[in-house]
């Protein structure tokens, strides 16, 4: 098996026996800058940890079938971290509306991988 399918089954068994919190619900807005409105669901996984000590992020698409199938890797010169954030039944269009949603700051900036199929 692959180095690429052992990190997404990883990932996959992750998503699996963790549940996913929205405490930022598609039209709220980001609690610090309130000019910023999510239009999709995010959240965390509940249980996990990440490099900034809470939850593992996570972006909640439309798309009916709920499948991981791409992450994003994002860095904030402003808090000083990088991460990973998790797509989880993200289409293309909100995949890219992900992708904005990080590069049009000043200071950060994300890089979109996709699960190979």
């Amino acid at each position: 098996m692959s180095n690429d399918n052992v990190f997404w089954q990883r990932l996959d068994a992750l998503l699996e026996r963790s549940k996913i919190v929205i405490d930022r619900p598609r039209g709220s807005h980001h609690p610090r800058f309130p000019e910023i409105v999510y239009a999709l669901d995010y959240g965390y996984l509940d249980g996990t940890s990440s490099n900034d000590g809470e939850g593992i992020d996570v972006w909640l698409g439309s798309d009916a079938e709920q499948k991981l199938d791409a992450v994003i890797c994002t860095v904030d010169l402003d808090k000083g971290d990088a991460e990973m954030k998790l797509m989880v039944g993200c289409t293309d269009e909100e995949k890219e509306y992900i992708v904005r949603f990080y590069n049009e700051w000043p200071d950060m900036g994300a890089k979109l991988i996709k699960r190979s199929l």
